[in-house]
């Protein structure tokens, strides 16, 4: 059975394949690995090129349990203790965040701050501290 709980070694191979993922999408395409900006070109593509590359890493990305289903012959299971209206409400939050932002954790948390862009770093202790408030609502004020 796969494991989808935190261990460091599990946390540590994920942040070398995002690492990898970024570093490569840079030196081969000149771009910067951001999540909402692959989604917003695919909806808004500029040229046919920039909607293919942004098609084939949505496909990777969201083939990732496919891999593992081929790998170990089981699905892997994730509990998310928090009903689907939160969940909806948290992506749209996120997804809001993300404009405001101009970026989301992915671009300024991976890409931005490998550069050392004072703006991601702003951006970056700025989704950190409104994670925090935001769990600390969620789990103790209104009990969601």
């Amino acid at each position: 059975m796969f494991e989808t709980e935190f261990t460091p070694w599990m946390s540590l191979g994920g942040g070398i394949l995002i690492g990898l993922a970024a570093t490569l999408l840079m030196l081969v395409q000149g771009r910067i690995f951001g999540a909402t900006g692959v989604l917003a070109g695919l909806v808004q593509p500029t040229s046919r090129s920039d909607f293919t590359w942004r098609a084939v890493l949505l496909a990777g990305m969201v083939s990732g349990p496919l891999v593992i289903l081929a790998l170990t012959g089981a699905m892997p299971t994730v509990t998310v203790p928090v009903s689907n209206t939160m969940l909806i409400v948290g992506g749209l939050i996120v997804g809001i965040g993300g404009t405001f932002g101009s970026g989301c954790t992915s671009g300024h948390g991976v890409c931005g701050m490998a550069r050392l862009s004072p703006r991601s770093l702003a951006a970056t202790l700025t989704f950190m501290a409104t994670t925090g408030v935001t769990v600390y609502v969620v789990r103790h004020v209104i009990g969601g």
